[in-house]
């Protein structure tokens, strides 16, 4: 075990943000200003919020995935890098 961390320095409750945008725009905040990452801004930001949802798992709530998995998209968008999926116009109901 290390007794330091690589990991980037979150905003406080990013995962709980409402919308996507919010928490993409703080991610990348957030890997841009890191001395910490070991990666370019973008896979940094994309590990930390990939992290999250696999280590909650079953217990993160439906409409929190979305949220994050939205968030994703964005965390694109802000980066320039091309979405894995079409925009969707209206949320999908569940």
């Amino acid at each position: 075990m290390t007794e330091t961390s690589d990991a980037l320095e979150l905003e406080p409750g990013v995962f709980a943000l409402g919308e996507p945008r919010r928490i993409a725009r703080s991610l990348k905040r957030s890997a841009e200003r890191s001395p910490r990452r070991k990666a370019d801004p973008f896979r940094s930001a994309m590990s930390m919020l990939t992290f999250y949802i696999n280590r909650a798992g079953s217990q993160l709530p439906a409409a929190q995935r979305v949220r994050l998995e939205a968030a994703k998209d964005e965390l694109r968008d802000l980066f320039g890098k091309p979405r894995l999926r079409p925009r969707r116009t209206t949320p999908k109901r569940t």
